[in-house]
C-alpha cells in the first residue's frame, strides 16, 4: 500500500530537483525526506530517483508514479473539500500569497468583501513575488497564490494546479521630466534603445515582460539599475538615472514628481494576473469563497 504523504514528498523532490530544497519546502530534514523516498521505493518495488552531482532526477518508474501522483493528490484535495462541505466548512483560515501590487489590487479588497459575506473565513496574507507563490501552493505552505504569467510558469493545464484568471494590465513608460520624449503623447520603445534602464531583477516576472517588450522593439535593454520595488524604480527615474516600464496599477498613489508617465506606442507590454490553488481544492468551502472574492475584486 502506497502512503499518500510519500507521494507528496516525491512530487516535491521532482519540483525542487534536490532533496535539500524539497526538505526545506516541506519543513522536514533531508534525512527524513530520504527515508520516505526509500520507503516509497520499497512499497512500489522500483527505484524511483537517481542522485547525481546536479541533484536528483526521477527514473522512468518515478515518472510513471509522478503522473499518477498528481491525479491522486488532486482527488485527495477534492475529498477534503467534500468533507469540509459536509461539516459545513463555514469557519477557518485561508492563507494567500501575493505580490505587493496584487495585494493592493485584489487581495485587500477581497479581504474586505469576505468580512461581510463570509465572516467565519480568516485570511492570512503573505507577500511573495509572482514566481514564488506557485511553489508555495504546491508545497502546501499557502492555500491560494496570486501570481503572474512568466517564462517557465506552469502551463494552464498543469495537472497540479487550477488557475483562475483575474486581470491583465499594461506597462507604461516612465521617463525623467528632462527626457527628450517627455513631451510625447506616447513613447516608442525603440527610441529608448540607447537609454540606461531601471527594472526588476532577473527571475521577477516583470523582468521578463520588460525584456521581451524591448526585444520585440528590436533591442535588449541596458539594465543599469535593478530593484523589485517599483517605488525605488520611479525614484531612480526621477533622479534622471534611466527609463523604465512599470505596471499601471503600481503607479497608483505613487509620488511621480520628476517623472512623466506615458503609454507605449502600439501593443503595450502586459502582465496577466491569476489566482491558483492545488487542483481539486477549488471546491473547498473555505477556498471557493476566497476565489470568488478575488474574481469580484478584479472585476471591480
Amino acid at each position: 500500500m502506497i502512503e499518500a504523504r510519500r507521494l507528496h514528498i516525491l512530487r516535491a523532490v521532482a519540483d525542487h530537483r534536490t532533496v535539500t530544497a524539497a526538505a526545506a519546502a516541506l519543513y522536514l530534514t533531508p534525512s527524513a525526506v530520504s527515508q520516505q523516498l526509500t520507503a516509497l521505493e520499497q512499497e512500489t518495488g522500483h527505484r524511483l530517483v537517481e542522485r547525481g552531482a546536479k541533484g536528483v532526477r526521477l527514473t522512468p518508474a518515478g515518472e510513471i508514479l509522478l503522473s499518477h501522483t498528481n491525479a491522486v493528490l488532486a482527488q485527495l484535495e477534492r475529498a477534503e473539500a467534500e468533507l469540509a462541505a459536509y461539516g459545513s466548512g463555514e469557519a477557518g483560515t485561508v492563507t494567500v500569497a501575493a505580490f505587493a501590487t496584487g495585494i493592493a489590487q485584489v487581495v485587500a479588497p477581497a479581504v474586505a468583501r469576505l468580512a461581510g459575506t463570509a465572516p467565519g473565513i480568516r485570511i492570512r496574507v503573505r507577500d511573495a513575488e509572482g514566481d514564488a507563490s506557485l511553489p508555495m501552493v504546491l508545497d502546501r505552505q499557502v492555500d491560494v497564490a496570486v501570481a503572474v504569467e512568466y517564462r517557465g510558469a506552469p502551463p494552464a493545464d498543469d495537472p497540479r494546479l487550477t488557475p483562475v484568471p483575474l486581470y491583465a494590465e499594461p506597462f507604461d513608460a516612465v521617463v525623467p521630466v528632462t527626457h527628450r520624449l517627455a513631451g510625447a503623447a506616447e513613447v516608442p520603445l525603440a527610441e529608448l534603445a540607447k537609454d540606461p534602464w531601471i527594472g526588476p531583477y532577473p527571475g521577477n516576472p516583470c523582468h521578463d515582460v520588460v525584456v521581451l517588450a524591448c526585444e520585440n522593439a528590436g533591442f535588449h535593454p541596458l539594465l543599469e539599475h535593478s530593484s523589485d520595488d517599483f517605488r525605488a524604480v520611479v525614484a531612480l527615474a526621477s533622479a534622471d538615472a534611466g527609463v523604465a516600464l512599470v505596471p499601471r496599477s503600481a503607479l497608483r498613489g505613487m509620488d511621480l514628481t520628476g517623472v512623466v508617465v506615458r503609454p507605449v506606442v502600439g501593443a503595450a507590454p502586459t502582465r496577466r494576473v491569476f489566482a491558483a490553488v492545488r487542483r481539486g481544492a477549488e471546491g473547498h468551502p473555505l477556498i471557493r469563497p476566497v476565489l470568488q472574492a478575488l474574481e469580484q475584486a478584479a472585476q471591480a
